[in-house]
């Protein structure tokens, strides 16, 4: 599990195909990495990746085909900005929302805009996304906790503060970038709830 608050941007150094899928090699960049281990799961654009080799400042991660159709890591370049979050300790504080790294569906930025010192950007969603998306609910994108501040038909706003774009690998994101969109946990298990017939206990009129 994860909090969505960004540790650290790195970058991607390599993507290697084998036999289909993919072997991800990443630099650390900014995030703490002491202490890491082989196995232990690491957000990538809020995609949760295992890790399989590293060094000192690199680790590698394999992506199923699964994982490649689903987001936006296959379509990656060397050089891109990456946002890391390593997974949360029991210990740790939940500044942003649970996030559990399974990414929902992919969006794109249709627009950012100047909001006092803020920016304001809108993502187009997917319309089977839509109805998890609530105003003032939590939505992940691209790894990052944010508060949604404004949903329609076709997608959503959300605010953006200073602190957000410096240390994030939205500094370096543009307008028509696909992020990829995890939904708040919740809103899931609230469907599967519902469709199941299964009436809470206490909930009967």
């Amino acid at each position: 599990m994860f909090t969505g608050l960004i540790e650290g941007v790195g970058r991607l150094v390599s993507i290697e195909s084998r036999g289909g899928d993919a072997r991800l090699r990443i630099a650390v960049g900014t995030l703490p990495f002491e202490g890491v281990a082989m196995g232990e799961s690491i957000a990538v654009n809020g995609v949760c990746l295992t890790v399989v080799d590293f060094d000192d400042a690199h680790f590698e991660a394999d992506a199923s085909t699964e994982t490649l159709s689903l987001t936006t890591l296959g379509a990656l370049v060397p050089g891109r900005a990456l946002n890391l979050e390593r997974a949360m300790r029991p210990t740790d504080r939940l500044g942003g929302h649970l996030v559990s790294g399974h990414v929902d569906g992919v969006g794109r930025v249709a627009s950012i805009h100047d909001d006092a010192r803020a920016q304001r950007w809108r993502f187009e969603v997917p319309a089977a996304l839509l109805k998890y998306i609530a105003q003032k609910g939590s939505i992940c994108v691209d790894g990052v906790s944010l508060t949604v501040n404004a949903v329609d038909a076709t997608g959503l706003e959300v605010a953006l503060v200073p602190h957000t774009v410096a240390h994030t690998a939205f500094a370096s994101t543009a307008v028509g970038d696909g992020v990829n969109l995890e939904v708040d946990l919740v809103a899931r298990y609230v469907e599967r709830l519902l469709a199941s017939g299964v009436v809470p206990a206490g909930a009967q009129a």
